[in-house]
């Protein structure tokens, strides 16, 4: 075991021009890191290192960033993962820490947002915590993405769970999520 090499983070995102920047920012902070672009290359490099921790993007292409999460801590089970998501809602927040994460983030998340995710800085008592309450927008998306996932994804469960008409929930689904 001693003679793995050690990796303080993995990053595993497919999309390029995110990993490169977060790369950039955690290597300018002395970390040692790598990079993944798919499930596949990030199980591989669990082969190869002692990671310390990971960032896991939800969406790796055809892959699934909850699925990787469970497979990266059955071979590292110290393994610490922060997730991080374009999509956020409350289930798949739920979903990645039953999963093994230890936090998630909605993007854009800032390379200190991710640290603190990790609990590698902390937040001095000066510092003022900004709370921004979610819209009533962004609550529903989220209640909308919880009962989808209860259902399976299917559209007409969905609907008729939320007493809406099919037409209505698909046009509500087809906007980009709201912002917070």
């Amino acid at each position: 075991m001693s003679n793995i090499p050690r990796l303080d983070f993995l990053i595993v995102d497919d999309d390029p021009t995110l990993a490169a920047m977060l790369e950039r920012a955690l290597k300018r902070r002395q970390f040692s890191c790598s990079v993944a672009h798919s499930a596949m290359q990030a199980l591989q490099l669990a082969e190869t290192y002692l990671i310390g921790k990971a960032i896991v993007d939800l969406k790796l292409g055809n892959d699934s960033g909850l699925q990787l999460i469970r497979e990266l801590k059955l071979k590292l089970p110290d393994l610490q993962i922060v997730m991080l998501t374009g999509y956020s809602s409350i289930s798949t927040a739920v979903e990645s820490v039953k999963s093994g994460a230890a936090n998630y983030l909605c993007k854009p998340a800032d390379t200190d947002e991710i640290l603190v995710a990790f609990g590698e800085t902390q937040h001095s008592e000066s510092q003022e915590f900004n709370y921004t309450p979610l819209s009533v927008d962004r609550l529903e998306w989220e209640h909308i993405q919880k009962i989808l996932q209860e259902n399976n994804g299917n559209i007409s469960a969905t609907a008729r769970a939320l007493g809406m008409h099919r037409r209505t929930l698909q046009r509500k689904l087809h906007k980009r999520p709201v912002k917070h």
